[in-house]
């Protein structure tokens, strides 16, 4: 099974953090980096940048809000309003601790925020515990088909 991890993230040094702690953490799931909303949602749907390839069906979408061309609000309505991605799980991972961000972010359909620690060492256990839960624990019935009926 191709368990992708779609990190949408334009900050290089974030990037860099959150590819780092998922190694650190032993995550072996491929992990597709989209640097942009608009390069998010063309993987997510095959369209534009990514027209001719076949739509990303990641386990989980680690997703910034404060991204060009489309924000990651506007990313996180267009998933949830499409059929096709509307399940997979998707966590607000974000320097922003507004509440606006966080209650705009629950009202569009995440599943979780969480705020990123400027602390590499806290940055590691975030992402150990998100690797966890989400990729080992979480069950849906793409991940697990014996829930399927």
């Amino acid at each position: 099974m191709d368990r992708k991890i779609l990190l949408v993230e334009d900050n290089p040094d974030d990037e860099f953090l959150a590819l780092r702690a998922l190694q650190k953490n032993k995550v072996a799931n491929e992990v597709v980096v989209a640097r942009d909303g608009l390069e998010a949602l063309d993987y997510l749907f095959g369209e534009g940048s990514q027209a001719g390839r076949a739509p990303l069906e990641p386990e989980v979408i680690l997703l910034d809000l404060k991204l060009p061309k489309i924000d990651g609000l506007e990313v996180l309505r267009r998933i949830r309003s499409d059929e096709r991605t509307r399940r997979i799980p998707t966590v607000v991972l974000t320097t922003s601790g507004e509440t606006v961000d966080i209650e705009t972010s629950y009202d569009r359909g995440c599943n979780s925020y969480i705020r990123k620690p400027v602390d590499f060492e806290q940055f590691i256990e975030a992402v150990r515990q998100l690797g966890l839960y989400w990729l080992v624990l979480n069950k849906t019935a793409k991940s697990d088909p014996d829930l399927i009926s």
